[in-house]
């Protein structure tokens, strides 16, 4: 499907794409970032018309992984990428960013994507391709940043992904639709279905299913444990001592093993 992109460094500084799973976002932005570089080298570039300025680097932050050998979860491998891009991007650069802030807590994720954004327009101003699904963001257009979307048709309970960028928001995410499309149970997309209305509607508090209710009275019903009687003093203050984000997995496993000696010490266990 064909696409056009119109970056500058005059009323289109940063594109901010909004859209569904599956829509085609990410897609999408490897394209601009392959016809540039196609274009750079002096390829024939697949497009009616193309007006490209030279880049001095192409940085992109696309996919999740994470890095087992240094010991970095994959949120940690995408802010050390961000990082790195922060640091070197120029005002010549193009910058394809998908989903930053998606490997931590809602509020953390989208603060972070806020301000990386926000660094980008203020401080460096390159050509941007920003693409997330934390529609909160799109209040951020302004004579640089423009918000796109991918087209959307809705027919009774069915969705087309058209696969065109237009301009404007996308204002839902459809991710329970492609969950279905994933081959979830029926039974867990309904649920998911009636969890949405409930934070949507703003219910703090959503009803839960009978048997989870029962459960949760059965545990209500006994004594909370002390943690203070679970651990030794030592081996509390062990714990609280570790630096656990800075450790690799052979260190916590290290440290873990560490631990449960020292608890079957005090245990009296051999």
């Amino acid at each position: 499907v064909p696409n056009d992109t119109h970056l500058n460094h005059g009323d289109c500084e940063a594109m901010l794409i909004t859209g569904p799973n599956m829509a085609g976002k990410s897609t999408y932005m490897r394209q601009v970032a392959l016809l540039t570089l196609m274009a750079q080298v002096g390829s024939f570039i697949p497009a009616r018309e193309a007006v490209i300025s030279p880049v001095d680097r192409i940085f992109t932050r696309i996919g999740a992984s994470d890095d087992l050998v240094s010991g970095q979860s994959t949120f940690m491998v995408e802010m050390n990428e961000v990082a790195q891009i922060l640091k070197y991007a120029t005002k010549k650069s193009l910058v394809i960013l998908d989903e930053i802030g998606r490997g931590t807590s809602t509020f953390d994720g989208m603060s972070i994507a806020r301000a990386v954004m926000e660094h980008i327009e203020k401080k460096i101003h390159a050509k941007t391709l920003f693409a997330t699904h934390y529609h909160e963001l799109t209040d951020l257009e302004d004579d640089k940043i423009k918000n796109f979307c991918i087209a959307v048709k809705e027919r009774g309970t069915q969705v087309a992904f058209l696969r065109r960028i237009v301009s404007g928001s996308a204002d839902k995410s459809y991710g329970i639709h492609v969950a279905r499309l994933a081959g979830l149970p029926k039974a867990v997309t309904d649920r998911a279905e009636v969890i949405l209305e409930g934070l949507e509607s703003g219910e703090a508090h959503m009803e839960k299913p009978v048997s989870e209710k029962k459960v949760e009275k059965e545990q209500s019903s006994k004594p909370a444990a002390n943690m203070d009687s679970l651990f030794s003093s030592g081996l509390q203050s062990a714990l609280l001592g570790l630096d656990v984000m800075s450790m690799t997995p052979l260190e916590a496993m290290n440290e873990l093993y560490r631990l449960q000696e020292q608890a079957k010490r005090e245990a009296g266990i051999s």
